[in-house]
């Protein structure tokens, strides 16, 4: 499955806000490529999706930060426009993404 997962995360008490920032990163980081700051976009089996989904909910704080996940088809990756600076990996047509 093909997905693009957004995140907001408080940092306004810095030492919390801002470890949970690292640890959604490194999570997302462990199974996407980011596109931007806190944008990644993944190409999952199922099983990956659980475990990623699991560690994500795991480490934001309901109360304060904002997690948004879009599933999209297998067709998305292609109608996708960039503008700007460098374009990111395809984890779609990229071997090693998957």
């Amino acid at each position: 499955m093909f997905l693009v997962v957004t995140y907001d995360v408080c940092t306004r008490e810095e030492r919390a806000g801002a470890r949970r920032l690292r640890r959604v990163a490194k999570a997302c980081t462990s199974y996407g490529v980011r596109v931007q700051k806190s944008v990644f976009e993944m190409q999952l089996g199922q099983k990956e999706w659980v475990e990623l989904r699991a560690r994500l909910l795991k480490e934001i704080d309901s109360s304060q930060d904002s997690l948004r996940i879009y599933f999209l088809d297998q067709t998305a990756p292609k109608k996708i426009e960039h503008h700007g600076v460098e374009a990111p990996v395809n984890v779609v047509d990229d071997p090693l993404m998957i």
